[in-house]
C-alpha cells in the first residue's frame, strides 16, 4: 500500500516538530520534516517517530527559494502519496518600527511568510487536486493572533504577512473546495516556543503571560492538535476556517 505523506515545512523544532510527532502517531501517516539549517534537530524528531513505529525523512529547504520547495516535495513524492501540508514555516525577525524597516527585511519576511506558504501549497495541489488525478486532501497554514492585533511598536511587518495568510487561507480554500482539498488555519497565540529568541526577546513569554487571559502561554503541543484533528477525517466538512489556539488573546478584536 502506498504511503500517505504529509509535509511539514519548518518541521525540525517547535509547532512543526510537535506536529509532525502527533500527525505520525493519530494519524498513521509518513512525515516529510522539512527544515532550514538545524539537521541533528530534524533527524531527532525522525527517530522519534520511527522509535514509536511511525515512518518519517527530513528533507533540508528553505521555503523562501523555490528550487528548495522542488526539493522538498520531490522528496516527499519518493516516500508516497502527498496527502496532506502544513505551512509552518516562518520567520520572526527583531523588532522593528514601520519607519526603520527596509525593503529587504521586508522582502525576506514576505519571502518566507507568504511567498513560500504559496508556492508549497501550489506543490501540494498539484499533488493531491481530484481535477488533476490526485486523491484529495488537506492543508493547514499557520496564522498568528498578531494578525488580529496588529503587533505595534515592533511587529507590524511580521503581523501583516500573518494577515496575509488569512486571506489567503480563505481564497485557496474556496478555490479548490470541489477538488477534495480542505484548506483551514490554526492562530497561535503566545506559545512557549524558541521562536521568540529568534525574534531577538528569549524571555518574551515570561515578560507577558501574567497579563494573559489565561495567564499562560500555550504549549507547541496544544497547537498541534488543533493543526492535527483539520488534517484528520473528523474535520471532513471544514474548510476555509481557522481555529484560535490563543487563550483568549485574540478573540475580542
Amino acid at each position: 500500500m502506498v504511503e500517505r505523506v504529509l509535509v511539514v515545512t519548518g518541521g525540525s523544532r517547535g509547532i512543526g516538530a510537535a506536529t509532525a510527532k502527533l500527525a505520525a502517531r493519530e494519524l498513521g501517516w509518513a512525515i516529510c520534516v522539512n527544515y532550514a539549517g538545524n539537521r541533528e534537530a530534524a533527524d531527532k524528531v525522525v527517530a522519534e517517530i520511527e522509535a514509536a513505529g511511525g515512518v518519517a525523512s527530513a528533507v533540508q529547504g528553505d521555503v523562501s527559494k523555490p528550487e528548495d520547495i522542488q526539493r522538498i516535495f520531490a522528496h516527499a513524492d519518493g516516500m508516497g502519496q502527498v496527502v496532506g501540508l502544513v505551512n509552518n514555516a516562518g520567520v520572526v525577525d527583531t523588532a522593528a518600527r514601520v519607519d526603520e524597516l527596509s525593503a529587504d527585511r521586508l522582502a525576506r519576511m514576505w519571502a518566507v511568510n507568504l511567498t513560500g506558504s504559496f508556492l508549497c501549497a501550489g506543490e501540494a495541489v498539484k499533488r493531491m487536486s481530484t481535477k488533476k488525478g490526485g486523491p484529495g486532501g488537506a492543508i493547514v497554514n499557520l496564522t498568528s493572533a498578531a494578525a488580529k492585533l496588529g503587533a505595534p511598536g515592533g511587529m507590524v511587518h511580521y503581523a501583516a504577512s500573518k494577515g496575509g495568510i488569512d486571506t489567503f487561507t480563505v481564497g485557496l480554500a474556496l478555490e479548490v473546495a470541489g477538488e477534495g482539498i480542505r484548506v483551514n488555519g490554526v492562530r497561535p497565540g503566545i506559545i512557549d516556543t524558541d521562536i521568540h529568541a529568534s525574534g531577538g526577546d528569549p524571555d518574551r513569554v515570561n515578560k507577558i503571560s501574567a497579563g494573559l487571559p489565561m495567564p499562560r502561554p500555550g504549549t507547541a503541543e496544544e497547537v498541534a492538535g488543533a493543526i492535527v484533528w483539520l488534517l484528520s477525517d473528523k474535520a471532513s466538512y471544514s474548510t476555509g476556517t481557522v481555529i484560535e489556539v490563543s487563550g483568549g488573546r485574540a478573540i475580542t478584536v
